[in-house]
């Protein structure tokens, strides 16, 4: 080629090195290939399929499969966009169906941040910021300042602020658990930082062990590893586990020890269908009463988001996190960092505030607002449990009872005829048996090697979002017939 030639400035292997060490499965492959079929589906092209719909188990989106959004949150967000509309009032509660209580919400929030359309403060709107201090403080009985909840686009955001605050050099390491969702093993090889994992127990409903958690940080530490951090995800994603106060205070006993920040990813707080949620704020807050003086110094960030639970508004993006015990000085580069973006989604943070503000008893909106959220958090918990039957009928597969948020863990034996296939294809096992799912069923999961698994387990994560049951009858015969062709 000539030296003149125009060429491209990049090629794969000039471009960031971390970008490309980063995996993210549950958006990885499978689910491609699973979009792949849904298209050819849609073009009336898939006669050729033994399936006629491709349900999404791969990654938790409630409103692809049909979880219908709040009409509350709806009818505030169409008037926030078009406030135009409010100069309709009496059509819009006589005609429309939108109660007063929307109008009275639409008008607060226009006052708070002026126009969806607008950027906010880089924190969020004060106003908004309130409505989520007053959840934190009525959800665990302790107060909240507003100064410290910052907005952001979705829990993802300020997962990656935090990170990249905590992430000085190459030898800084985070405490992660595995299996984890990918979101803080990818985002910490995109920053070139270390990932110290510790083993859920599964045996113990994927609760966390403490000595695991001691021996992983002691060896990495040993290696020169600089552990600033422990991420948390309760309830848990993929396990499903729900924490219990104990487990929680343990880990922030342990935090207290070894000075390292605690990141508490709490998402599935709603999404609980044994025991009830525990905040690592409350436990906290319990634990400084209990002991005064001995655990003032923990570094606590605890994060919500609207996309999960019985809201499920992903697209929306909003989110929040609350720093709980951070240095000034710090909090202000966390400030600086956010400011660099600029504002979150301004539709996102007036999501947050009707998620933490929802219609109360005895107004206008309540009884709609409270049948929606009821049938939703019943519809996932009958889901959830028509899979753990399923899979309680399948061979060679275990599955812990279903705790909370929205997925199942099961751990899956494969044969050994399989096993050995899997690796003529150039695949893991658990990868294998996932592809041959999508390819006789239409149901896309993720493998359980996406997010970390024990060596010589096998697992998959699957979501229970898509409508019905019927679909986890294909799993079932699939199963079977997996089986029947693989075994020796």
């Amino acid at each position: 080629m000539s030296s003149t030639e125009p060429r491209r400035a990049l090629n794969i292997n000039n471009i960031n090195p971390h970008v490309k060490t980063a995996r993210y499965a549950v958006r990885g492959e499978l689910a491609v290939r699973s979009e792949e079929y849904r298209a050819k589906l849609a073009k009336g092209d898939g006669k050729d399929l033994p399936f006629d719909t491709v349900i999404a188990a791969n990654i938790g989106n409630p409103q692809q499969l049909d979880q219908k959004p709040i009409t509350f949150f709806r009818q505030v967000a169409s008037l926030l966009e078009n406030p135009g509309l409010l100069e309709h009032e009496d059509v819009l509660t006589n005609s429309l169906g939108y109660k007063s209580d929307v109008v009275e919400r639409v008008k607060y929030l226009l006052k708070e941040v002026k126009s969806v359309g607008a950027y906010s403060q880089s924190q969020g709107a004060p106003g908004i910021r309130e409505s989520v201090a007053k959840f934190i403080e009525q959800r665990d009985g302790y107060p909240t300042s507003f100064k410290d909840v910052y907005l952001s686009n979705g829990a993802s955001s300020g997962v990656n602020t935090l990170l990249h605050i905590i992430c000085a050099k190459p030898e800084t390491g985070v405490l992660v658990p595995i299996p984890q969702y990918p979101l803080y093993t990818a985002t910490l090889a995109l920053l070139d930082a270390r990932v110290v994992p510790y083993y859920l127990d599964e045996s113990k409903a994927w609760g966390t062990d403490l000595q695991g958690i001691r021996e992983s940080y002691d060896k990495a530490v040993a290696e020169g590893t600089d552990v600033k951090a422990i991420a948390v995800i309760n309830p848990g994603n993929p396990t499903g586990a729900s924490l219990s106060a104990d487990d929680i205070k343990n880990v922030l006993k342990f935090a207290a020890e070894k000075s390292l920040v605690v990141l508490a990813d709490e998402v599935y707080q709603t999404n609980v269908f044994i025991g009830e949620f525990v905040s690592f704020k409350k436990a906290l807050r319990d634990l400084q009463k209990e002991s005064p003086g001995k655990y003032d110094s923990i570094e606590l960030a605890s994060l919500h988001s609207v996309s999960k639970g019985m809201v499920g508004e992903c697209g929306h993006r909003g989110g929040y996190f609350e720093l709980i015990g951070f240095d000034p000085e710090v909090a202000a580069e966390i400030y600086k960092f956010i400011s660099i973006q600029l504002c979150p989604p301004v539709m996102g943070q007036c999501i947050v505030e009707l998620m933490v503000n929802p219609p109360k008893e005895g107004e206008p909106s309540y009884e709609l607002y409270k049948k929606e959220y009821d049938d939703i958090f019943n519809g996932l918990k009958e889901r959830a449990y028509a899979l753990y039957e399923a899979f309680k009928q399948m061979e060679g597969v275990e599955c812990q009872e279903p705790h909370g948020s929205m997925y199942l863990f099961p751990t899956i034996t494969i044969p050994q005829k399989a096993v050995e296939q899997a690796k003529k294809e150039g695949r893991k096992p658990d990868e294998f048996y996932c592809f041959r799912m999508l390819d006789a069923t239409g149901v896309c999961v993720v493998a359980g090697s996406g997010f970390g698994q024990k060596e010589g387990t096998l697992h998959f994560r699957t979501t229970f979002l898509a409508p019905g049951t019927d679909w986890t009858g294909r799993i079932v015969e699939f199963h079977k017939a997996f089986f029947d062709e693989f075994k020796a």
